[in-house]
């Protein structure tokens, strides 16, 4: 039987500069086309279709290596994201491919598949995982049943690592209480995570009509209580 052919990276988007999508290195960043989760605050809902959905460039992946060809030497990484990049059986190879032209290897994931998820920890310098409510309390936010539990699983195998890391929480008074956020503090804590972001809400058209125009940012004293209980905490 002949092996199975894997398609090229389903590329939904590419920049090819950041200096926030990881912290403290310049890196590129490739957005992976897919995810099945529909949270109510999500940014790139342009990006939760897969490719025979939407019709993208099957090209794409290797117009990305030819720009990263020429970005040698002038940025330290790629971070891959999406979407929900784990999805795709064609992330790992990819991620060889970057190292192998000298990059470093960045990571952001949802949690949503833990077991393919181990298998790429080993060709990651660094990984940000969202930590988006308790978990039993994930439908809330991705209305998707017990959506949760696979993220338990991821979170323990990320801190296991010993990666680099950062755990994000996006914060909506609407979708997250204060004690559930205390709650998620003490956990996060006892787990041993290192490092803890909350990230303000911010309105795209898509997400005015359900949460509203205003930015929302984590009132301070809200943030100084979770400094106290929780893990190493920084706001965005």
């Amino acid at each position: 039987m002949e092996p199975r052919l894997i398609p090229p990276l389903d590329v939904g988007g590419f920049t090819p500069l950041s200096t926030t999508d990881w912290p403290g290195q310049l890196a590129a960043v490739v957005f992976v086309q897919g995810c099945p989760w529909r949270c109510h605050y999500c940014h790139n809902s342009s990006l939760q279709p897969r490719q025979s959905e939407c019709g993208r460039d099957a090209l794409a992946w290797g117009k990305v290596l030819d720009t990263l060809k020429q970005r040698q030497g002038l940025l330290d990484g790629v971070v891959f994201s999406g979407g929900e990049p784990t999805l795709d059986a064609a992330l790992a190879p990819a991620m060889r491919e970057v190292r192998e032209l000298g990059f470093m290897v960045g990571l952001h994931t949802a949690g949503l598949y833990p077991q393919r998820l181990a298998t790429l920890l080993p060709l990651l310098d660094w990984v940000a995982l969202d930590i988006k409510t308790e978990f039993e309390d994930y439908k809330a936010i991705t209305s998707v049943p017990r959506s949760g539990e696979p993220v338990r699983e991821s979170l323990a195998l990320v801190l296991a690592s010993g990666k680099a890391h950062e755990l994000r929480t996006t914060w909506h008074p609407d979708l997250i209480s204060e004690a559930a956020l205390m709650r998620m503090a003490r956990m996060l804590k006892s787990a041993g995570a290192q490092h803890w972001v909350l990230q303000g809400y911010r309105a795209t058209p898509v997400t005015e009509a359900t949460l509203g125009s205003v930015e929302r940012t984590p009132p301070d004293a809200l943030v100084a209580k979770l400094r106290h209980i929780g893990p190493a905490l920084s706001v965005r």
